[in-house]
């Protein structure tokens, strides 16, 4: 099982250096799943991606509850809405175009509703 989430681990660690370059693909909620799963498999690789200058406080203040900044969550829904509208113009299949209108709807549901706004004191509301 340590392999396997080791593994996990680098899929997610690439899909989120693919995310840092590409405009559609956010970087951050891979981030959040290798250091997950390196958490589960090697602390080494997990305080490596913790300790990210671009990533690392993100996820720290995710794990410690204290939420994401409010430029992040717009950053984030406008990204997700972009990418919606950009799969819609090129998916033929309704099924399709509703199950990523379903999946972007979560998204941005889950990002404003469930995970806290980080202040400018530090603390999520």
């Amino acid at each position: 099982m340590r392999r396997f989430t080791l593994l996990l681990g680098f899929l997610f660690t690439g899909l989120g250096f693919l995310g840092s370059f590409l405009p559609v693909l956010p970087a951050t909620p891979f981030f959040l799943l290798a250091a997950y799963f390196f958490s589960r498999s090697s602390p080494r690789l997990e305080a490596w991606v913790l300790n990210l200058p671009q990533v690392g406080p993100v996820v720290r203040d995710y794990r410690a509850g204290r939420g994401i900044p409010l430029r992040a969550k717009a950053l984030a829904t406008a990204l997700a809405l972009l990418g919606a509208f950009l799969s819609l113009l090129r998916l033929p299949h309704p099924l399709a175009q509703a199950l990523v209108v379903g999946l972007i709807a979560y998204g941005v549901y889950f990002i404003w509703k469930k995970v806290p706004t980080k202040t400018p004191t530090g603390q999520g509301r």
